[in-house]
């Protein structure tokens, strides 16, 4: 039986034995999704909250509209409609921010493929209540982008330090180190965070 194909980012971060520990669990592949402005929504919903609880809320915003909703659609919600499902009144405020951005910028799908990263990191954060995490986890996990590396994310940031015994006590030498080793990583920082998630979890 012809042995299966890996993909090359396996071979590249294997080349680091102490990483090569934690990559037995193997990764599902991302599946790139479309609709900018839903996405950005959220991630703006998955904030702070449990996986399971985010996609219960983001189920009954999706409810709230008859089809599958347009930026123009969302800004005729008001904050109390937003709140009515269990959204706080600030990620209420940031969906609303987004929809208007999406209106005002004419956002669209195209106009982010063409873009590179950290084009699209400026670009997002623009909107008050995205920050660098959300656009980031947009980066990895909507957009399908390779070599993305999300220094803070607690999960990629605490699995750092344990894998590579990195004193934590002071920020700035920690966050250096971090960045300095992920440097190794590329262009496929984005499976090294994967498996940096599952070895955390598995653990």
């Amino acid at each position: 039986m012809p042995k299966k194909k890996l993909h090359p980012y396996f071979e590249h971060l294997s080349k680091d034995k102490r990483f090569l520990k934690i990559m037995e669990t193997p990764l599902l592949p991302v599946q790139p999704k479309h609709n900018i402005t839903l996405l950005l929504i959220s991630c703006i919903i998955n904030q702070q909250l449990s996986i399971k609880v985010a996609d219960v809320i983001y189920a009954r915003f999706l409810a709230l509209f008859p089809a599958t909703p347009t930026a123009e659609a969302i800004l005729q919600l008001g904050i109390t409609d937003l709140r009515s499902i269990g959204i706080s009144a600030a990620k209420a405020q940031y969906i609303l921010n987004v929809a208007q951005f999406a209106v005002d910028e004419n956002l669209d799908d195209e106009k982010l493929l063409e873009m590179e990263n950290e084009e699209i990191l400026k670009y997002l954060t623009q909107i008050k209540g995205v920050g660098a995490w959300s656009v980031e986890m947009l980066l990895m996990f909507q957009l399908g982008r390779e070599d993305v590396f999300s220094l803070g994310d607690y999960g990629v940031r605490q699995s750092m330090i344990k894998l590579y015994k990195i004193d934590p006590s002071d920020k700035k030498s920690c966050d250096a180190k971090i960045l300095k080793i992920a440097e190794k990583f590329k262009p496929y920082r984005s499976f090294a965070c994967r498996h940096l998630w599952l070895w955390r979890d598995n653990n």
